[in-house]
């Protein structure tokens, strides 16, 4: 695995979090904004990641020197 991976795994669970803590409603506005704010961060940054994955996968699948395009389906 690359580096990177533990990087998105870790985005993702710091998301998870940000959201479950929203969603109990119990923050101030304030603190809901900087919440908000770091959320729409590690969202980008997982989304970026999702696109390098996928950009990784269609280089990797290759058949006679041209590119391949499969849907690929993930476990969740």
């Amino acid at each position: 695995m690359t580096k990177k991976t533990p990087n998105f795994e870790k985005a993702l669970t710091d998301l998870e979090t940000l959201v479950d803590d929203m969603e109990q409603g119990n923050l101030s506005l304030e603190e809901s904004l900087k919440r908000f704010e770091k959320g729409i961060a590690l969202s980008t940054e997982c989304q970026q990641a999702l696109q390098n994955a996928e950009l990784k996968i269609k280089e990797l699948v290759e058949k006679n020197g041209k590119l391949l395009e499969q849907d690929i389906e993930l476990d969740e």
